[in-house]
Order: structure tokens, then C-alpha cells, then sequence
């Protein structure tokens, strides 16, 4: 992993302003609400909060603060993923441009989700590369919305967590 100001290098400069303006923490949710639903491609998603706590950050009540929002917007863009794969299914996904997951990669994670059931939702959201790639298939298991949503943001809420901890211990190594 990066440190926190390696991954804020690596912000597009609007982004960089953006979270150093007065709109951060409004911004910030915006941002997770794009990364939950999985249409964060312009930067790497475990830079956010790294980079939210160097900007933004400071005190244990900011740090805390960007965890939440953290979790509020990605639970609202997994969520939204769900409803979709829920609703649409699974071949309403592959057939839109947006969803940059292939068939094959799909498969492989309905697998994980029907081998470990929902317990593997807040799991996956904890691991590096695998966040949000539950969602999908629990949309199409047609799992409860609310268990979903408990499931998800605490898997979001742990992952959110160990970044914002390692940011503030590197921070200390600066």
C-alpha cells in the first residue's frame, strides 16, 4: 500500500482541491457513492480515505467524521449496484458498458457467494480488490435489502477503518 502522501499525489488535482474546500466532506460522500456503485475508475479507491485524512483530517472527531461518510456513500452506491443486479439481473449488467466486470470474473464470485452465503459480503468489503464485487451477486440471490445493507456497510465500515488507522500511523512517520 501507498502512504498517505504518495496516494494523494496521485489525486487528479481537482479532487485534491475539491477536499481541501469548505464542500469536503459533501464531496467526499459523492465520491463513495460513485465507489460503492463501482464507477470510481479515475483513482484508486484506497486512496480516498488516506487522502481525505491527510486533507481533511486531523483530529480523532474529522477522522471519524470521513469514516462515516465513507461508509454512508459506498453502503449508498453498493446499494444501488444491488437494487440493480436485484431488478435487472445478470445479463441486464453485462450487457451495460459502465459495468467493467466480465463474465468470467462474475462467475467466480457467485461462486464465493454461494459456497460462504452472506457472511462473505462484509468479508469482501474488508479485502483489498475484492470490495463491492459481492454486491452483484447478492442482488441476483435476491438476498433482503436490510441485510444487504447491514452486511455491506459493515464490511465498508472495518475496511475504512484499517485505512484511516494506517494514514494516521504513517502520518506520524512524516
Amino acid at each position: 500500500m501507498l502512504g498517505p502522501v504518495a496516494q494523494v499525489s496521485q489525486m487528479p488535482s481537482f479532487l485534491r482541491d475539491l477536499l481541501a474546500s469548505e464542500l469536503a466532506y459533501l464531496a467526499l460522500l459523492g465520491i463513495f457513492v460513485l465507489e460503492g456503485a463501482m464507477l470510481m475508475y479515475f483513482m484508486p479507491s484506497e486512496a480516498i480515505v488516506p487522502g481525505a485524512v491527510l486533507l481533511i483530517g486531523g483530529t480523532l472527531a474529522e477522522n471519524a467524521a470521513i469514516i462515516g461518510v465513507a461508509v454512508l456513500g459506498a453502503t449508498i452506491g453498493q446499494f444501488a449496484l444491488f437494487l440493480l443486479a436485484k431488478r435487472g439481473g445478470r445479463e441486464y449488467l453485462l450487457g451495460k458498458r459502465w459495468f467493467r466486470v466480465s463474465e468470467a470474473r462474475l462467475d467466480r464470485f457467485d461462486g464465493w457467494f454461494d459456497r460462504w452465503g452472506p457472511l462473505i459480503i462484509p468479508a469482501s468489503n474488508t479485502l483489498l480488490f475484492t470490495r463491492g464485487m459481492l454486491t452483484v451477486p447478492a442482488g441476483f440471490a435476491k438476498m433482503s435489502n436490510r441485510e444487504f445493507l447491514v452486511l455491506s456497510a459493515l464490511g465498508t465500515l472495518a475496511f475504512e477503518t484499517i485505512l484511516a488507522v494506517l494514514a494516521v500511523g504513517l502520518l506520524g512517520l512524516f
